[in-house]
């Protein structure tokens, strides 16, 4: 039996481990977390994303517990839509439940260790760091000029038990802010970013609440109604990191999988896609080839693809925080949105 050991028991590392065939590999997860999260925002999940959810068993349940995400609208901060975005049968997932239908598809062989992780293990067959955007194991052996990178804004999410309106959905930018509003299994999901001091750690999310209350306080209407409903019960708040650019996530025996190889901003919705992606084909290659074979075709097949959102989430990023290029940025959004309604069916145009 060849030991692998997965450090870090989130999404890629839960993933991972329900992968690797247990006839060929001992395997343990080091988690630092001792239980599973109880809340968590929803998380889009892509047709690929679905394809490596269904390689694991569990698609099917996580489509029964989970809302499917029909579409929205790109707005200005006061509601008036700009581009109608039509759904692309993306299924939202509450993180907390993917995690928990992610750990039921564990092998009851995999060996659970709760505890901080100091060192990368050493006698590994493979040492995976599935440790998120600050992996230790990353910083150990890539080194310190690859630790995670600070981005001046602050993320706060939530759910509140009420249905959006399907007048509300979609995302709403303003003068360097932004707001989301979209279906969640328990009610309305939602997300705010903007340029913040707070933190980087121990953000006190009541705190981080009251900030966004007053920032987003002559924004649309459903902006303020979600903000004046959350509860810091139900809500998270944490600055946004991301990972500088890496094109090789294998050294050694040691392999990169996630946001310990990837993390990027929020923005286009792929960080938790790519990060079960990643595990479930790292897995697979290691299940049927060699391990210097299995992981060249991992960095062949993962790393140009993930590096390209990475940096495409940050460009999303600045522009949908743009500050002193909003005004332009809106006047182009409108723009296209008249010719878009000019050219549509039924328009003098179209005629």
């Amino acid at each position: 039996m060849k030991k692998v050991d997965i450090v870090g028991g989130g999404i890629a590392g839960l993933a991972l481990a329900g992968t690797l065939d247990p006839s060929q590999f001992h395997v343990t997860v080091h988690e630092q977390r001792a239980d599973l999260p109880a809340v968590g925002t929803t998380l889009a999940m892509w047709p690929e994303a679905q394809e490596a959810l269904a390689s694991l068993g569990i698609l099917g349940a996580i489509r029964e517990n989970s809302p499917l995400i029909k579409g929205g609208a790109l707005r200005s901060s006061a509601g008036t839509p700009w581009i109608s975005v039509e759904g692309q049968n993306l299924v939202g997932v509450a993180r907390h439940t993917l995690l928990r239908f992610l750990d039921s598809a564990v092998p009851p062989t995999v060996q659970r260790r709760n505890g901080k992780v100091d060192a990368v293990p050493g006698d590994s067959y493979l040492a995976v760091a599935a440790d998120g955007v600050h992996s230790m194991v990353r910083r150990s052996v890539w080194g310190q000029g690859c630790a995670a990178k600070l981005t001046p804004y602050l993320a706060v999410r939530g759910v509140i038990p009420e249905d959006p309106g399907s007048e509300s959905i979609g995302e709403y930018w303003g003068r360097g802010d932004l707001f989301g509003i979209g279906p969640s299994s328990g009610g309305t999901n939602w997300y705010a970013s903007f340029r913040s001091g707070m933190g980087p750690e121990g953000i006190d999310v009541g705190d981080a609440l009251d900030l966004a209350r007053r920032r987003y306080s002559k924004h649309a209407t459903g902006i303020q109604h979600v903000l004046n409903t959350a509860t810091p019960e139900t809500s998270l708040a944490q600055r946004i990191w991301t990972t500088p650019p890496l094109w090789r996530y294998s050294r050694g025996n040691v392999v990169l999988i996630g946001d310990a190889a990837h993390a990027m901003a929020p923005n286009l919705g792929r960080g938790a896609c790519e990060s079960l992606i990643d595990a479930v084909t790292l897995g697979k290659l290691v299940n049927t080839m060699p391990l210097d074979q299995a992981l060249t075709a991992y960095n062949r097949q993962r790393v140009l693809r993930t590096q390209q959102f990475r940096l495409g989430s940050s460009l999303m990023m600045r522009v949908a925080l743009a500050e002193s290029a909003q005004p332009l940025r809106d006047k182009l959004l409108e723009l296209t949105a008249r010719r878009k309604s000019k050219a549509s069916p039924g328009s003098k145009t179209s005629q």
